[in-house]
């Protein structure tokens, strides 16, 4: 049963991958969760260079991290912080890419906290 809906997941990435493409005006912010952890990166394809990236491992939001409680509230603040680092970088416009997860719970947040931060998508 897992395996089926692994499969799934990597079906619908294929096809997501094949219609969003990141450029150097608007690269791709892709997220990746496991289990316990989530990660997010700003990609720009064309060049093939990731501009930033944070995950909820990262050094510099450890001690942040330890305070919240939840999942989402975890995922809402790495994507505050993907979205700051982003700005550093004078990167204001995303194109959201999803990985294939819905867009429920988790990746929800993520695209939530970067908006709040200041990207558009």
């Amino acid at each position: 049963m897992i395996k089926k809906n692994k499969n799934l997941r990597r079906r619908s990435k294929i096809k997501i991958r094949s219609k969003i493409s990141g450029t150097a005006q608007r690269p791709r912010l892709t997220v990746y969760r496991s289990l316990n952890n989530v990660y997010a990166q700003i990609i720009d394809d064309a060049n093939g260079n990731t501009i930033a990236s944070a995950s909820s491992l990262s050094k510099e939001v450890a001690e942040e991290i330890k305070t919240l409680k939840g999942k989402i509230s975890k995922s809402k603040m790495i994507g505050s912080l993907l979205a700051k680092k982003a700005l550093e970088q004078n990167v204001n416009t995303v194109v959201f890419d999803r990985n294939g997860y819905r867009y429920h719970g988790r990746i929800q947040a993520i695209a939530e906290g970067a908006r709040e931060g200041g990207l558009k998508f």
